[in-house]
């Protein structure tokens, strides 16, 4: 099926190029250049999605709409007390954190990986140390600012998350 859709793409770059879209041939052709050969050696392909822009009307594509389940920052109203750093406070501050799935930041290392973890192929020790997929963590963290039960203000660096990417 595969390379039915490769035997397509560059019929489908033509009628593309007749449009005026600039770039998107040199796209398709990196794509079949990368994709060549996989199927037939059983391997898992994977490929961004793309939908076509509609608000420009000029046909560019983009990246599809982020799920729910994708990873994002999310917040919970805590008390100090509560996240285990040993302050003593009752005050309430907002914690930020990553929550979500990167499987659509999935690259044939993932796959790759996988493959090797769910056959076998690695030793068990390394394997419970191993991830095979990529994990939602923040890319960029805010300090947390709050007065103690002493009535000191304090700052913790590097506590809340301000921003989330799939690492890994």
């Amino acid at each position: 099926m595969l390379w039915g859709l490769l035997a397509l793409l560059p019929l489908v770059e033509g009628a593309h190029m007749k449009a005026g879209l600039a770039g998107v041939g040199s796209d398709s052709a990196r794509a079949v250049g990368l994709l060549a050969g996989q199927e037939e050696r059983g391997l898992p392909v994977t490929l961004p999605e793309v939908a076509k822009d509609e608000e420009t009307g000029k046909g560019k594509s983009r990246q599809l709409t982020k799920s729910s389940r994708d990873c994002r920052v999310e917040k919970k109203e805590m008390k100090v007390r509560d996240l285990g750093l040993g302050f003593d406070s009752d005050e309430i501050v907002l914690f930020k954190f990553c929550v979500g799935s990167c499987q659509s930041s999935r690259t044939n290392y993932d796959l790759a990986l996988k493959a090797l973890l769910k056959n076998g192929s690695l030793p068990r020790r390394t394997a419970r140390k191993v991830s095979s997929h990529p994990c939602c963590r923040p890319e960029r963290y805010e300090p947390v600012s709050f007065m103690d039960a002493q009535t000191t203000w304090r700052t913790i660096q590097l506590l809340s998350a301000a921003s989330c990417m799939c690492m890994g």
